[in-house]
């Protein structure tokens, strides 16, 4: 993948930089500018300008630049990964399943 994103790091704030280093890199290699990117998403530049700086975000508006950007393999790769790798794993995640707050 020529965009591809670190799924397996497990640094939220990392991540989120990753991910905005790739949103410019792609507005920049599609010849965009901050304003044709929010004219054709609907996301205020200055939200853009903060996703690319700072990796800060809203949901909806990062699932505007998934679309716009064609990233859905990307995030298949990273919403698709399994919760458990064994099955002792799986055995505590479904044992685990009613607890209400540490109780």
């Amino acid at each position: 993948m020529e965009y591809s994103f670190d799924i397996f790091d497990k640094n939220p704030e990392r991540l989120a930089m990753i991910l905005a280093g790739n949103c410019r890199k792609r507005r920049l290699d599609k010849g965009m500018s901050r304003r044709s990117l929010a004219e054709a998403t609907g996301i205020p530049e200055p939200t853009l300008e903060r996703f690319e700086t700072k990796g800060k975000i809203s949901l909806e508006a990062f699932l505007r630049l998934v679309v716009e950007f064609d990233w859905f393999d990307e995030m298949s790769a990273i919403m698709g990964r399994s919760k458990f790798t064994t099955g002792e794993e799986l055995e505590t995640i479904n044992r685990n399943q009613g607890r209400q707050k540490g109780r």
